[in-house]
């Protein structure tokens, strides 16, 4: 089959031809029909987050048909709609027993461990493909594993309340659902911070307050829109230290930024008056929880959550097409989500 593969750190991803995957008894082999295309690609292919090993089929937001099921899966049929929980986990550990699989001590993430969406097929255990009804498109099924899930944990790690205000500081694929999210999780105000137009209009549709970060200083604009105050709530969805200090910054008292951007940069704070004075909390938000992923799926069913205006391009699985796409999300130029169309 055909697969779109980081071969080596720094370079263009490569067409190669591979050996369809086999499956095991609790496995299942899924038809790929939508793959998107994440900023955390560009980590990936940059060496920003270690990709192992090499060569590599990158791409961890999946949906499409299951093809075949191993002897052991009971609740799937081949000809199935689905979409992928990237995190493939034992099951069996302290951490998947307690819900939080991320921190499985074997656990392998499709397209950043084990071979993942840019391709024709891929197989994986059966408990990580979840149904995707008819009601939803296979690209927004795709986008919905990783920028609405992350997003969606996201904001139950922050904590936010019905009648607070919460801050979105990049809103490309992750903060167009972080911004509906946050008004679901019941948010008076959803502020929207990015440097892209584009973006900013599609936030104000979805009722956000846009602030454009190249033409105002967005802790003073938020503080001055909150009367002084600030966000109760602050997401951080770029992934540099300017704007996760940014949203340290704009917090009201008892205020709690989240921080999801991947970086590499170290974040300094004030710590006295950024965060003990007024005893803000700084959290750190990784992946999403299998348990998550229904809830957000017909969150989307019900329309709670509009995706369909996330996915701005379609493409080819062909490995200049996505490279240009990936080179676009590193020049933060592209559309809000590219999704490959093998």
């Amino acid at each position: 089959m055909k697969a779109v593969r980081l071969v080596k750190i720094g370079s263009p991803l490569e067409m190669q031809e591979i050996p369809q995957p086999k499956i095991g008894d609790r496995d299942v082999l899924v038809r790929v029909k939508a793959a998107g295309i994440c900023h955390s690609d560009v980590h990936y292919r940059a060496g920003t987050s270690p990709v192992r090993p090499l060569p590599m089929t990158l791409g961890h937001e999946v949906s499409g048909i299951v093809e075949k099921i191993g002897g052991s899966v009971k609740d799937l049929t081949p000809g199935d709609r689905v979409c992928l929980h990237y995190n493939i986990a034992c099951g069996d550990c302290v951490s998947c027993a307690s819900g939080n699989e991320q921190f499985c001590p074997t656990g392998l993430m499709i397209g950043h461990y084990t071979n993942g969406g840019f391709a024709e097929y891929i197989a994986v255990p059966g408990r990580n493909a979840l149904p995707l009804p008819n009601e939803i498109p296979f690209e927004q099924g795709a986008t919905l594993m990783c920028a609405s899930a992350t997003a969606y944990h996201a904001l139950r790690k922050s904590g936010l309340r019905a009648g607070e205000t919460a801050a979105i500081i990049g809103v490309g694929g992750l903060g167009m659902s972080a911004v509906q999210l946050a008004r679901a999780f019941g948010a008076l105000t959803v502020f929207a911070v990015d440097i892209r137009e584009e973006s900013l209009d599609f936030a104000t549709r979805f009722g956000a307050v846009a602030i454009n970060a190249r033409k105002v200083d967005p802790v003073e604009e938020i503080r001055k829109l909150t009367g002084g105050r600030g966000a109760d709530v602050a997401v951080e969805l770029v992934g540099s230290s300017r704007t996760m200090h940014q949203a340290v910054k704009c917090l009201a008292p008892l205020g709690r930024a989240v921080l999801v951007g991947i970086t590499r940069d170290p974040l300094t704070l004030d710590t006295y008056n950024e965060v003990l004075g007024a005893e803000a909390q700084v959290i750190g938000s990784n992946d999403h929880l299998l348990s998550e992923l229904p809830t957000v799926i017909e969150m989307a069913r019900r329309g709670i959550l509009d995706t369909s205006r996330v996915v701005t391009h379609s493409i080819p699985l062909d490995a200049a097409a996505i490279n240009a796409a990936l080179d676009g999300l590193e020049k933060y130029s592209s559309g809000i989500r590219t999704v490959v169309i093998p």
